[in-house]
């Protein structure tokens, strides 16, 4: 059974930092892709960053590029999202996924199909 389990939401003011992590269990966490996704209040929820399962490319979306950090710590089973320059409309659910394939990049939002129960993520203005 894969298990992934979310931490490190919380509250932060708009221009701040905040770090999640996500801890993967269940199956070989070097052989697969990770990636985050978010969603607000009335909106979809959507892939806002991945990496590759060998850590060798990241996927970003336009609404996060340059100030998030996607990173994996292969040897504590472990994927992080580094968010930098909080903004109000960062705030949401943000969910760990981890898809059915191995080797894949992750960046297609059809390939997820393991979820983290979400940790929520509120920037104040």
């Amino acid at each position: 059974q894969v298990l992934l389990v979310e931490s490190g939401g919380g509250l932060v003011q708009a221009g701040g930092s905040l770090r999640i992590s996500c801890a993967v269990s269940g199956r070989t966490f070097s052989s697969y892709a990770m990636g985050w996704f978010r969603q607000a209040p009335g909106k979809e929820r959507d892939l806002i960053a991945a990496i590759s399962w060998n850590g060798e490319s990241t996927y970003y979306a336009d609404s996060v590029k340059g100030r998030f950090t996607i990173s994996r710590d292969n040897a504590r089973n472990a994927v992080y999202l580094q968010m930098n320059s909080l903004k109000p409309e960062d705030t949401a659910i943000y969910y760990c996924a981890a898809p059915k394939e191995a080797r894949t990049k992750g960046i297609g939002e059809w390939e997820y199909e393991y979820w983290g129960q979400g940790t929520q993520v509120t920037v104040s203005s």
